[in-house]
Parts: structure tokens; C-alpha cells; sequence
């Protein structure tokens, strides 16, 4: 890559540790430890292809500067837990918005292929759901209540099993990313084959929105963690694929460490997600006002915490650095 690329490439990031060290902006020890290892790398790339210029001396000057503020920096605060939910994670999130992206497209299209393929075949909707839980549901039908798998269960049973099987499948999609994204792309394609199936199944049967009425109680979460999770494995499996200016090594260990920030950032979805499932959804005779407002609440949650929330407090931190920038201090050749 030529000299001028790669400052153009990075200088964000450089400009930003510059502002911290020169403002003694407030950050956390991961995010300043973060930036140090990034400038350190950048540092060992400028030695390896860029040797005696500009740009070798100016990291070399950020990397030392820093060193000595790393290792003083004090104990984390106890709000550590608040600010992570609310700033670091958003800025973390606010990076992988593509992948997200992916993700749910992915998931979507898959979802499409299982309802196509229901229609077109028969035999396919019992080659995926099996053919015992096929006849339990059509049994159901009959019966008059099609959504009667719900109160099979007693309430706490059911949530203790369901968050359960929510977290495996999450940590299925996140850990299976380091099969270079493609063990993430199957899990998400498992699953989405198997909801297209399902809904097209209801809708032979005229209970479409049954179905949707009383399954997206608790599916609108469920389903979001699945891609959310999709998104974390891709991260991961990218770091591997994609190293950019890191090794691969620390690309891999930067991707698994931010897939993790993703993934606990959907512990507090498992347990909605299986609450609702285990003491909401089986009563079938709520109101459609109620399940509508359920259902829309959670959407609105997943997309204002995954995308809109990211963007804002992107933004915020940016007009706060270029407030706060002095710009006498940065050399020539990085603006």
C-alpha cells in the first residue's frame, strides 16, 4: 500500500488517539488500550514498508506518548457496566452496521427460499420440521387451537427451556464464524429455512395471521438475536478473512473480542425472549391490539439499541472530538 493510502486509510484513528493524549479526553482503559494497539500496529507496518518518513516518526511519537497514559491510567469505574451499554458498545456496533446488514439479508432470504420451497413441495415442510411436530400441528388445527404447543408446558419450564435454546443457537452462529463465515451463514440459513417453512405452513392452512399474531410475540427478539448473533460471527469470521493492516493473529483475537462485546450485548434479549415465550405467548386469546403492541415494541427495541442509537452516539463522539481537536498540534502531512 502507498504511504499516502495508508495515512488516508487511518488518519481517523490517529487523530482521535492524538486528541485523547493531547485533551486528556475521558475514555475507558479497553478503549484506550484499544487505540494503543491499533497505533502500535500501524507503527510496525510504517517500519516495515515506510522506513525514515513522516509518518514512521508521527506514530513512533503517538505510540510513546501513549505508553507511559496507559500505564498510569486508573482502576475501572464502577459505572463500567452502565457505560458499556450506553457508549462503548453503540461506537462498537456503529463499525459492524454492514455486517448487520448482512446478516439480516441473509436470514431474509433464506426465509423466502424455506416458504418457496414449502409451497412448491410437501414433503419438504416434514423433511424440516419433522413429521411428529407436522401432525401434532395439524391435530391442533383441527382441534381448534393451532397455537396449542404453547401451554403444553408450565410457564417457568418453558422460559428455562427456551432461553436455553436461544443462547445455544446464538452461540452456534457466533462460535461457527471461524469457519470463515460460512459456519454462520449455515446456522442463519438453517434457521431461516425453518421460519419460512413454518409460516408457510400456517398460511396453507389459512392461519397466517394466527400465527404471526401469537409466534412473533416472542419471535421478533428470538429471530433478532439469531441474526444479531449471525452479525457477531461474521465479525469474527472477517477478522480471519480480512486482516487488513493487523496479523492475522491479532485481527483473529480483535474479531473474537469484539463478536463477544456483540454477543453480551443480546444477554439482557435471552431473557425477554424466553419470558415472553413461556408466560406471554400462550395466551392465544389476547386481544390483536395487544399483540400488535408487543410485537411492534420489540421491533422498535432491536432497531433503535442496534442502528439508530449507534448512529447518534457515533455522531455525538465526533462533534465532540472536533470540538475539542486542536488542530496547531497535528503535523502537516496528516490533515
Amino acid at each position: 500500500m502507498r504511504e499516502a493510502a495508508f495515512v488516508k486509510q487511518n488518519k481517523a484513528k490517529w487523530l482521535r488517539f492524538e486528541n485523547v493524549l493531547v485533551n486528556k479526553t475521558q475514555i475507558t482503559p479497553d478503549e484506550l488500550s484499544s487505540l494503543y494497539i491499533e497505533v502500535t500496529d500501524h507503527l510496525s507496518y510504517a517500519q516495515t514498508f515506510y522506513p525514515g518518513s513522516k509518518t514512521l516518526v508521527y506514530l513512533n511519537h503517538l505510540a510513546s506518548k501513549s505508553h507511559q497514559i496507559i500505564y498510569k491510567t486508573k482502576r475501572e469505574s464502577s459505572k463500567r457496566f452502565i457505560t458499556f451499554f450506553t457508549k462503548e458498545f453503540p461506537l462498537l456496533m456503529f463499525q459492524y452496521q454492514r455486517q448487520l446488514l448482512i446478516a439480516f439479508l441473509t436470514f431474509a432470504l433464506f426465509v423466502i427460499i424455506g416458504w418457496w420451497s414449502a409451497s412448491t413441495d410437501g414433503d419438504f415442510v416434514r423433511s424440516i420440521l419433522g413429521d411428529g411436530y407436522v401432525n401434532m400441528t395439524l391435530d391442533n388445527i383441527e382441534k381448534g387451537d393451532p397455537m396449542a404447543v404453547y401451554k403444553e408446558h408450565n410457564e417457568i419450564g418453558m422460559f428455562i427451556g427456551i432461553t436455553i435454546n436461544n443462547i445455544k443457537v446464538a452461540l452456534y452462529a457466533f462460535i461457527f464464524g471461524m469457519l470463515l463465515s460460512i459456519g454462520s451463514i449455515y446456522i442463519m440459513m438453517r434457521n431461516g429455512i425453518m421460519l419460512g417453512v413454518f409460516q408457510q405452513m400456517f398460511y396453507e392452512n389459512d392461519l397466517l395471521w394466527e400465527s404471526m399474531r401469537t409466534i412473533w410475540i416472542h419471535g421478533t427478539i428470538e429471530i433478532s438475536v439469531i441474526i444479531i448473533a449471525g452479525c457477531a460471527g461474521l465479525v469474527l469470521g472477517n477478522s480471519i478473512l480480512f486482516p487488513g493492516t493487523y496479523t492475522r493473529l491479532d485481527s483473529f483475537k480483535r474479531g473474537m473480542k469484539n463478536g463477544l462485546k456483540i454477543m453480551v450485548s443480546t444477554i439482557p434479549l435471552f431473557v425477554v425472549a424466553g419470558f415472553l415465550e413461556g408466560f406471554v405467548t400462550r395466551h392465544t386469546e389476547m386481544p390483536d391490539w395487544l399483540a400488535i403492541f408487543i410485537i411492534g415494541s420489540s421491533l422498535f427495541i432491536i432497531i433503535f439499541y442496534y442502528i439508530i442509537y449507534p448512529r447518534r452516539v457515533h455522531k455525538k463522539e465526533a462533534q465532540d472530538i472536533e470540538a475539542q481537536l486542536e488542530t496547531p498540534q497535528i503535523p502537516d502531512f496528516i490533515q
